[in-house]
């Protein structure tokens, strides 16, 4: 009889195979006894997941990040795909930003979800959305914004004239990009949203009295002011 549930680990990761056929009650408590009887080894690791060979609805996917949490100490991050360059660079965002996570946790908050068309958030706080934002889409912080996925519409940080705060985005292409007073002036060569651009996490922030957007190093963000 086959595993109904397998973890595989891998940096800063997991995978996590659930079975098709089982109906979805008795998966959870497959689930639960996996992740209780791996609690010792995984503690309480700041870590992605993906989900592997059964399609989950977002409700699903979100009573399986219960049940791992009601059963481990794990600290799920972000939901990630199947694509392995994808994969990757979530992972080396989620390294390479770990320098501002307590910042981030202790005054900001998290959004799951896709903010499509015609949609706006807005927060006094800094905030991680675990999505994209779609063209059209609006995002707003008076803090700090961290994308992990696609900046593809409108983000505005740093409100009330603040410029010491940034803009992380997985793929940063974003129709309009402003922090305090300073707004990005977009390429006219920058990829259309049609277009989609090689995977590369960016930082946008204020440097010399302009917003400035580059590859996201561990050297750079030791460099921002916290």
């Amino acid at each position: 009889m086959k595993n109904s549930v397998i973890i595989k680990s891998f940096p800063n990761g997991l995978s996590l195979y659930l079975d098709e056929t089982m109906p979805f009650d008795r998966l959870l408590d497959e689930i639960a006894v996996k992740f209780k009887e791996s609690a010792q080894f995984f503690r309480d690791a700041r870590m992605g997941i993906s989900f592997e060979g059964r399609k989950l609805t977002e409700e699903e996917e979100r009573t399986v990040l219960d049940v791992i949490s009601d059963n481990s100490s794990l600290n799920i991050i972000c939901v990630i795909g199947k694509d392995d360059e994808t994969n990757q660079n979530f992972i080396r965002a989620l390294q390479q930003l770990e320098f501002h996570q307590h910042e981030l946790e202790n005054m900001g908050q998290f959004y799951k979800g896709t903010l499509k068309d015609g949609q706006m958030l807005e927060t006094e706080n800094s905030i991680i959305v675990m999505g994209d934002i779609y063209p059209g889409a609006c995002i707003i912080s008076k803090k700090d914004i961290i994308v992990l996925g696609g900046l593809y519409g409108q983000a505005y940080a740093g409100g009330g004239g603040l410029d010491g705060h940034f803009v992380v985005a997985l793929e940063m292409s974003p129709e309009k990009l402003k922090i305090g007073e300073f707004k990005y002036k977009l390429s006219e060569k920058q990829s259309k949203w049609s277009i989609k651009p090689k995977i590369q996490p960016k930082i946008a922030y204020v440097k010399d009295g302009r917003v400035v957007m580059e590859a996201i190093t561990k050297e750079l963000l030791n460099a921002l002011p916290v």
